[in-house]
């Protein structure tokens, strides 16, 4: 199944998506209204194959994060991939680096990006971000897959000269973090360490991995962070970025007003956002 959260008809909503059409939940299963309450809902995917409400073109709605809820907890990872870890001389650490995201920084597909004008290092980090559907507190991580609602995609827009400040402010900034487009259930989107994710500016390839690179392991990711944090259904996950990022390039390469920055995954599609000027 692939969801999408999206404003139609003056309204933010919550749909499952068949071919080009959009078929609205928002209120057909208990209520739901949104991603997070969607899937607390037990047995939400059976409900939300069968509900529907009205039909959307894809082409009429605008994308919202695809998960708008202002409650939502976004956990991101830093130095996931070695070839990320080695072009940052980033020494090996024996757990994972996680730093928090606000939902004020989330943006939807085609959404334009605006580069803030106090910096002109807007730099790019594809990511693969995993998307809670349980409850986790202290799974272990041969439980860890059974808390997976789906799979999206998370470019994470990062101003380098701010992150030197503090990692909270250069990855923080106001709707510079496009997440979607869809959410792909692990049925459709493929094994979890069989992802294969690519980063393009202006349609030139800038990253190309695939998640059986991964430092740690996306089960072990899921363990380690409901060790420390109740996950809710609808919270992040995000796996991280491999390498090839703009500020480690020579010379360097950071985006700019006119530019498209594209982020594919495979099983999941691609998110694709115009950067403009603040």
């Amino acid at each position: 199944m692939k969801l999408v959260s999206f404003m139609a008809d003056g309204r933010a909503g919550i749909g499952r998506v068949e071919g080009r059409n959009v078929i609205d939940l928002t209120g057909e299963v208990e209520g739901a209204t949104d991603l997070s309450e969607l899937l607390a809902v037990s047995s939400w995917v059976e409900k939300a194959a069968k509900a529907g409400g009205s039909t959307h073109a894809l082409e009429d709605i605008r994308y919202l994060p695809v998960n708008a809820s202002g409650t939502v907890k976004v956990l991101a990872l830093g130095w996931a991939y070695q070839d990320h870890a080695a072009e940052t001389n980033h020494a090996a650490t024996e757990f994972p680096m996680f730093f928090s995201k606000f939902p004020q920084t989330l943006a939807g597909h085609e959404q334009p990006l605006k580069r803030p004008d106090v910096s002109d290092k807007f730099d790019f980090e594809g990511e693969i971000a995993v998307v809670i559907g349980r409850p986790a507190h202290r799974v272990s991580e041969a439980e860890a897959l059974d808390h997976i609602a789906g799979y999206t995609i998370l470019m994470d827009g990062s101003i380098r000269d701010w992150q030197k400040h503090s990692v909270t402010a250069g990855k923080n900034f106001a709707g510079l973090t496009p997440v979607g487009p869809y959410l792909v259930t692990p049925d459709e989107a493929g094994p979890h360490d069989r992802l294969r994710l690519q980063t393009r500016l202006n349609g030139q390839v800038m990253q190309n991995a695939i998640t059986s690179d991964l430092i740690w392991s996306i089960p072990y990711l899921i363990s380690y962070c409901s060790t420390f944090c109740r996950l809710e259904p609808g919270d992040i996950i995000s796996t991280g970025t491999p390498g090839g990022v703009g500020a480690k390039r020579d010379p360097q390469v950071f985006m700019r007003p006119g530019d498209r920055i594209e982020v594919e995954v495979s099983g999941i599609g691609v998110l694709s956002n115009p950067v403009v000027a603040e």
